[in-house]
């Protein structure tokens, strides 16, 4: 195994190192000066340009305003017409969204052994890096050491060093909003208003057009069914609500399953739902298959972004490709699917039914709903004339005879 990444620097002119946390895969920044109340934000601004890091040592609620600063003084750069090509105008929007979120990455806050952030008012973020982050590792035990009267014990440190761990205050901000998020749950009304709760890294039932389809659709049996892709599991837990005795819900994705799992325990319909790990099937045969894969051909950046991008349709041709292999006669698989990468030019519609065809399956009917998101309707959104025509489908699909 790979050794956790280290971030060095020098600090009261002595060399200092933690080891560097970032759930999106950032390497450890190679420049690192230390920044508190009284770093400018125009020079944090340069410096994190440039790619230098910056780590606070200030008082927490002052690194929030330096960072609510420099997003300023990127979105104050001037912008360039977006291009009449909305393909080209997609990939310049990623790009500077990456972009962004290199440079507001680069104000970083330590935190201790125990995830704790040694600032003066931090929060207590404890729990929700536990939630991302997994356990803090355990402090070494004691060792027996030799004496010349035999054996005895020496004692681990009485305290932890002051910084354990490096992360980004953007990172540890998303970590809070996330566990609150899990707190406090997403209402689904197909579920009569009760409650998904998302755990960190796997994708909000928060824009719910794609739950309503798979509420609404007829059924073509109430025996089986299989959820691939998960996610949280709503799918499987509208399935159970509407009368299916039993779901085999997939994933592979370890935050995705116990997520899965605590939900359709919390919604008590774990006994019609087994969560399995799985890349896509089950073993088996179905009479209904259900699947709403990442709608938009495109490489991720962060976890959470694997439910919205899938590079190369992967997981799209994959359920297609899958499909009839896996359904009983007469059964049907339900693709719930955006055409959001259609409006980009990403993926052509003529594409799609030409994959259902090569997988040898007819369509046998189709179901639409619009967007009701509010980034629908924001006409300065460089990509407002995709996101308005965007329509969600659920493709009930059936094997060729």
């Amino acid at each position: 195994m790979n050794s956790p990444p280290v971030v060095e620097w020098t600090e009261a002119d002595q060399a200092r190192s933690a080891l560097w946390r970032s759930e999106n895969g950032a390497p450890p920044p190679r420049r690192l000066v230390i920044a508190d109340d009284r770093t400018k934000a125009d020079d944090a601004y340069k410096l994190a340009c440039e790619g230098t890091a910056l780590l606070w040592r200030g008082d927490f609620h002052n690194a929030r305003q330096l960072l609510t600063a420099l997003a300023r003084r990127i979105d104050r750069r001037p912008r360039k017409a977006p291009p009449s090509d909305v393909t080209q105008a997609f990939h310049l929007h990623r790009a500077a969204q990456n972009q962004r979120a290199r440079i507001l990455g680069m104000l970083l806050i330590p935190l201790d052994a125990t995830y704790g952030v040694p600032l003066h008012r931090a929060p207590d973020v404890r729990e929700a890096c536990a939630q991302a982050y997994g356990p803090p590792p355990q402090p070494e035990p004691e060792q027996p050491a030799e004496t010349s009267g035999g054996t005895a014990s020496v004692r681990a440190p009485a305290s932890a060093p002051e910084v354990a761990f490096v992360v980004s205050l953007r990172e540890l901000l998303g970590l809070i909003g996330a566990s609150e998020w899990r707190k406090k749950g997403v209402a689904i009304p197909s579920l009569g208003g009760d409650r998904i709760h998302p755990h960190y890294g796997v994708f909000s039932p928060a824009r719910g057009e794609y739950v309503d389809l798979v509420a609404e659709a007829p059924l073509p049996g109430e025996e089986l069914a299989f959820d691939i892709g998960t996610g949280t599991g709503v799918l499987a837990a509208v399935l159970a609500r509407r009368g299916v005795r039993r779901i085999v819900a997939t994933d592979q994705d370890p935050r995705a399953l116990a997520c899965a799992r605590e939900n359709t325990e919390r919604l008590g319909v774990a006994g019609q739902v087994e969560v399995v790990e799985a890349d896509l099937f089950p073993a088996g045969r179905a009479p209904l298959i259900v699947c709403n894969p990442p709608w938009v051909p495109a490489k991720p950046t962060s976890p959470v972004e694997h439910a919205v991008y899938d590079p190369g349709n992967r997981m799209l041709h994959g359920f297609l490709n899958g499909l009839a292999d896996h359904l009983t006669p007469g059964g049907e698989g339900w693709l719930i699917l955006s055409d959001f990468a259609e409006h980009l030019g990403l993926r052509p519609h003529a594409e799609l039914l030409d994959a259902f065809a090569k997988a040898g399956l007819t369509v046998l009917d189709r179901h639409d709903i619009l967007p009701r998101h509010p980034r629908a309707r924001d006409t300065s959104d460089p990509l407002h004339v995709a996101r308005a025509a965007e329509v969600t489908s659920l493709w009930r699909l059936g094997a060729t005879a």
